[in-house]
């Protein structure tokens, strides 16, 4: 169960690394205020209906830019003080977290109890009510 565990968190955080550093555009095209076609990665089809003239053009192209993230290198000395000691702290607790706490020892584990040779409660007569 922990090897699975572990296994879907590495496929899961390197899926978030490659998909912060894709870099995609959104194009869209609008005849008027409505949205004809919306194309990722080629461009949007047009309605037909575009004019040389621009001043009588109602058609407009719009293009959504996401850039992906560029570097992914980052050292322990380029962060704050008090970024610094918040990974410190936190790593440490999540750690210490996992740790099995010692078996507890038990002094008479291997000693057996005494034979009983009689009965106390009958030698003396005393009895539960």
């Amino acid at each position: 169960m922990k090897k699975a565990f572990q296994n879907s968190g590495s496929v899961l955080l390197a899926l978030l690394v490659m998909f912060s550093t894709f870099s995609f555009t959104v194009d869209k095209h609008f005849c008027g205020s409505f949205l004809v076609d919306k194309a990722i990665f080629s461009e949007a089809e047009t309605c037909g209906m575009e004019m040389e003239n621009s001043v009588d053009n109602c058609c407009t192209n719009e293009k959504v830019v996401v850039d992906g993230q560029d570097e992914l290198k980052h050292t322990f000395e380029s962060l704050d003080f008090e970024q610094q000691l918040f990974i410190a702290s936190f790593s440490f607790s999540y750690l210490n977290l996992f740790e099995t706490l010692p078996r507890e020892v038990v002094p008479f584990k291997d000693y057996s109890p005494p034979l009983i040779v009689s009965d106390i409660q009958l030698e003396d007569q005393v009895f539960l009510i």
